[in-house]
């Protein structure tokens, strides 16, 4: 059994690494979510950062956009042309996708500075592009009823993941070009 720990040794790190670094990071956030309770930033301060911010996109777009708390669920409603549209929840804050990537990127630590640098650019970027997705996906929405149920559930997170993934794929790329 020793012969085997220590033959994959950088595997067995790599999966121990990802697993401890993403369940710490999920259970701090879901200790955030029992404890974030807030009349003025409902239903947690990200989502409603994020619904706030995707209001904003759709805005500059040339709609014309509003969001409120939904009466009946710890949800944003984000209204497009007095018409509404679509729900922001805690899952469409990117927190969840944020925390998987954090876990990937720290099981390849390349340093600290390096892999701080990323992280923190990574985030962003993600955060960014998830606020824009939410904007795209609502006017979509709106533009194109018909189609509402293929692209939140087939499109959107294709490119929330997509992103993600292009990302690792980076990050992967830099980490080996430093290994050899």
């Amino acid at each position: 059994m020793l012969k085997y720990i220590r033959k994959y040794k950088s595997v067995l790190w790599f999966v121990l690494t990802f697993l401890g670094t993403y369940l710490l990071l999920s259970a701090a956030y879901n200790q955030y979510l029992k404890l974030e309770t807030s009349a003025e930033y409902y239903p947690d301060y990200i989502t409603h950062q994020v619904a706030v911010q995707s209001e904003w996109f759709i805005n500059q777009l040339g709609y014309t956009a509003s969001i409120e708390p939904h009466e009946e669920e710890p949800s944003m409603k984000l209204i497009i042309n007095d018409q509404f549209l679509a729900r922001v929840v805690e899952g469409c804050n990117a927190v969840s996708v944020i925390i998987l990537f954090c876990a990937f990127v720290l099981a390849f630590f390349d340093g600290w500075k390096k892999s701080l640098v990323f992280l923190m650019v990574g985030t962003l970027a993600i955060y960014i592009i998830n606020v824009i997705r939410i904007g795209l996906l609502a006017i979509a929405i709106y533009e194109f009823p018909e189609y509402s149920d293929f692209l939140h559930t087939i499109v959107f997170p294709l490119v929330i993941y997509g992103f993600v993934f292009l990302l690792w794929i980076y990050w992967i790329h830099q980490f080996s070009i430093k290994r050899k």
